[in-house]
């Protein structure tokens, strides 16, 4: 299934994050309390009953967060998430890429301009800069040279998966 870009405000993307991340750690640390306390009291004090109560309530906190995790309130987090996972499934294949992209493979310029923009827009999201990596802007710019001699769009604005089985490592 292909994935899009889309745009989202940093700032409310930043709060929204803020205000869930306190919320679990705050879930977490009372349901862990909880279970450890009701386990210490039932079968007597132990430090492994303790830690039987932490992994209790980490488990509680990641089945309601996985609940939570469709609600529309949660659309931006879901959205950074599954960037997260695309651009960490592209990185896994850069080096073909990038071989790829010497040889001026469209599909492989496709999909390192994709990774490209969804890097910029994560660190956007983040409140973070992607000036930092001078690697990486020189292969930005290698294949945003090579798109336009090419005559290729400037940006992608879609990932499908699939394509990546064509650059299979060996």
């Amino acid at each position: 299934m292909a994935f899009s870009l889309e745009q989202h405000d940093p700032a409310s993307y930043q709060r929204k994050a803020r205000i869930i991340s306190v919320a679990m750690a705050g879930q977490l640390i009372i349901f862990g309390l909880l279970f450890s306390m009701l386990l210490t009291t039932t079968f007597g004090s132990s430090v492994w009953l303790n830690a039987l109560g932490v992994l209790l309530g980490l488990l509680a906190t990641s089945a309601m967060f996985a609940a939570l995790r469709e609600r529309p309130w949660m659309a931006e987090m879901r959205y950074v998430w599954q960037l997260k996972h695309h651009l960490s499934r592209i990185s896994s294949y850069l080096q073909p890429l990038r071989r790829a992209v010497e040889d001026d493979n469209r599909l492989a310029l496709d999909i390192l301009t994709f990774y490209h923009q969804g890097m910029a827009q994560l660190a956007e999201l983040n409140g973070r800069t992607t000036d930092d990596d001078a690697e990486r802007l020189a292969e930005k710019m290698q294949v945003k040279v090579k798109r336009e001699a090419l005559g290729l769009p400037k940006e992608v604005t879609t990932f499908d998966p699939h394509d990546l089985s064509a650059f299979k490592q060996k």
